[in-house]
């Protein structure tokens, strides 16, 4: 596999860049704050950049004209409406997480608050480093959406937290809380990985991380 990565210097860009080194991926475009790195053109282009960088990022899907991996959160509704005309002629995978683990919690989640019902508290909970810009979270809100009602999400930013995530459901008589950690952001760059690896064989579409856990897992195409 060829690549780009846009936001090559940032702290998924070099995860990314280190866990594909290891496949023997080669690196053949970059764009961050220091400029554009070119040397041909990419099988597969990442973005871990900042919102502001998207109109970019599109322009280079658009020279390209390869599949697109983008895990930039803070992303609005016209992003997001961006993204959904981009896949009709290029894969697409959005995601706020790209881990297994959380693809698990999602689930974990949605079982919890089918079986509790309405006369349930609910609570989100969500820590990440101190850099991290967006509050609440893109993974927080992905788990808002699957309780589909309007919860309470409390955010910290402490030292360097890859992400924690813990969903409290509590009565009067008991309280159950579901939690996932992130060790590293390696976990995060596994699962770009295989969104990549997808991604190269896909129809043009709009995918999620939680499709490719889904087809994957399936061992479909």
């Amino acid at each position: 596999m060829k690549y780009g990565i846009i936001g090559r210097n940032g702290r998924m860009g070099n995860e990314i860049y280190n866990l594909f080194s290891e496949k023997n991926y080669e690196l053949v475009f970059s764009y961050d704050n220091t400029g554009e790195n070119y040397i041909e053109k990419p099988d597969v282009l990442i973005d871990f950049s900042l919102p502001e960088v998207f109109e970019k990022t599109i322009e280079y899907v658009d020279k390209f004209h390869c599949p697109l991996i983008i895990g930039t959160t803070g992303l609005t509704e016209e992003h997001i409406k961006k993204l959904h005309e981009v896949s009709q002629y290029v894969p697409v995978v959005q995601s706020y997480n790209f881990s297994l683990g959380v693809q698990v919690l999602l689930k974990l989640v949605k079982m919890a608050n089918e079986l509790f019902g309405e006369n349930v508290d609910i609570e989100i909970s969500e820590t990440h480093h101190r850099f991290k810009k967006d509050k609440p979270s893109g993974t927080a809100k992905m788990i808002k959406e699957v309780i589909g009602k309007d919860v309470n999400i409390s955010s910290l930013r402490l030292g360097n937290v890859p992400g924690d995530h813990t969903i409290y459901f509590g009565n009067l008589g008991e309280v159950i809380s579901i939690s996932h950690r992130a060790l590293s952001r390696r976990t995060f760059a596994e699962g770009v990985l295989k969104s990549a690896e997808f991604a190269l064989k896909a129809v043009a579409g709009y995918y999620t991380f939680k499709d490719v856990f889904e087809i994957t897992m399936n061992g479909r195409k």
